[in-house]
């Protein structure tokens, strides 16, 4: 017989059907007993009369806990008039059971599963697999892959190329502490893990493409906060032969297509989104991340906010520039001739995506020729020789007809946050790490073997003891 989903039984009333799943609660009552059985779709309850069972499921009637994962034959029937429950979508029926089959016994859970919210999030780290089975954790996982769906739908209609990029590239300082690779087969030297594709997308529109996405893993070795993890998803996508409003304007068109298909209770503050400069936003707001909701306790007003014209330089802390974005942002065309004479008051072509005061995607227009590009590393205090090294590559290829391009990259991590109302977005990722990095489940990070050391030629420096030179 074949398996049906629970909610599919209301259909089935009469019918004898084989539903498979794991038990969420058990209720006694007298010599009966009920089962409320889930799987993905939802609860059905079984009714367990020994009577009616077969001589292996009277066996084991009286063992059966709550999660344990059964394979149960029975006649859908349905409830009487006052038995309904009008709270589950298979409250008009109930499944009179006649064969069960235990396909695996549960322990004790560790936490009760109706709502882990309460619990500690190290026992829930721990035990992810089953903090997973939680209502409110499976709807988190499944709007997540509603989101994704939607977008590589929009992007696809709109004739956008995904392109897989590479996880062991170079290293380039670009921001943030990178992960860094060992090379087994090139002794002393290494990869590390992308910060974002940022390099490779723009040689994605060197080689024509004109446009490309990806659901792109990122890798950032720093602390931990509420809405980062050391490794995190964000929508990648870049355009060629565009301007900076042809950018923000498919961006806009996605998420509100997005909200309306995936999230109609989710209510826009305004459309078409607000734009305000950097310089006006830290004046007015006093952050470059404000929050505009009318009503900041409404867990459905969603206030999107452009804010463009970041400043294209920061102060390094030691006299010198450092990137605001990052080192590839296009100048702003008022603020070019202010490169030699006044770089920190050149804005870029940057622009951010900010919703209910969090940074949700950063992107600009990028550079694409060499001359100017090599002229922003030389300010950031590059000599030749080290862009040549580091960035070689990317200023080669500008020498190859590179077209104009730009592009962005919304957090997923975060929207989905956002549009779960969840405070963190470890609530929306299948398996997070903790606050300090680490996977509690599998035991990351851990020491390894000697031998696999030596293998990728890495030596282990020894701290010094209490007794040795300080």
């Amino acid at each position: 017989m074949k398996r049906i989903m629970h909610t599919e039984s209301v259909d089935k009333v009469g019918e004898e059907v084989l539903i498979q799943g794991w038990v969420h609660r058990r209720r006694n009552m007298g010599k009966i007993a009920f089962l409320d059985m889930r799987d993905r779709t939802g609860l059905v309850q079984v009714v367990l009369v020994p009577s009616e069972l077969s001589p292996r499921a009277q066996n084991i009637f009286d063992a059966i806990r709550p999660e344990w994962c059964l394979s149960i034959t029975g006649i859908v029937q349905k409830r009487g008039e006052k038995q309904v429950n009008s709270e589950m979508r298979t409250g008009t029926i109930e499944i009179l059971a006649k064969d069960i089959e235990v396909l695996n016994a549960s322990k004790t859970v560790p936490f009760e599963l109706d709502d882990t919210s309460g619990i500690s999030e190290e026992i829930r780290m721990q035990y992810r697999y089953l903090d997973l089975r939680s209502p409110r954790m499976q709807k988190n996982i499944r709007l997540r892959d509603d989101v994704v769906t939607f977008m590589r739908d929009f992007l696809h209609k709109e004739h956008f190329v995904e392109i897989e990029t590479p996880f062991l590239v170079k290293g380039t300082p670009e921001g943030a502490r990178e992960y860094i690779v060992p090379s087994r087969l090139q002794p002393g030297e290494f990869y590390v893990l992308p910060q974002s594709p940022q390099q490779f997308k723009q040689l994605l529109m060197v080689a024509g493409f004109e446009r490309y996405f990806q659901i792109a893993r990122c890798f950032r070795d720093e602390d931990a906060r509420g809405d980062r993890q050391p490794e995190f998803t964000q929508l990648d996508l870049e355009m060629s032969f565009v301007t900076q409003e042809d950018v923000l304007n498919i961006n806009e068109r996605l998420m509100i297509e997005m909200v309306h298909a995936v999230v109609p209770e989710k209510r826009i503050s305004s459309i078409p989104f607000p734009r305000v400069t950097y310089a006006e936003a830290m004046a007015k707001y006093g952050t470059d991340k404000p929050d505009l909701r009318e009503n900041p306790d409404d867990p459905n007003e969603l206030a999107f906010v452009w804010v463009v014209d970041f400043p294209l330089f920061e102060d390094d802390g030691n006299g010198g520039l450092a990137p605001a974005h990052h080192p590839f942002c296009m100048p702003h065309p008022d603020d070019i001739s202010l490169l030699d004479s006044d770089p920190k008051k050149v804005r870029g072509q940057t622009y951010d995506l900010v919703l209910n005061g969090y940074e949700l995607s950063s992107g600009s227009i990028r550079i694409h020729k060499r001359d100017l590009q090599n002229k922003i590393f030389t300010l950031l205090g590059l000599d030749a020789e080290h862009i040549q090294k580091k960035f070689g590559h990317l200023l080669r290829a500008f020498e190859f007809g590179a077209p104009p391009h730009g592009g962005m990259a919304p957090g997923i991590d975060r929207l989905v946050m956002i549009l779960a109302d969840e405070p963190t977005i470890r609530e929306v990722i299948a398996f997070p790490k903790t606050g300090d990095a680490r996977d509690l489940m599998m035991g990351a990070p851990s020491p390894l073997d000697p031998q696999r050391l030596d293998d990728v030629h890495i030596q282990i420096k020894k701290p010094l003891g209490k007794s040795e030179g300080r």
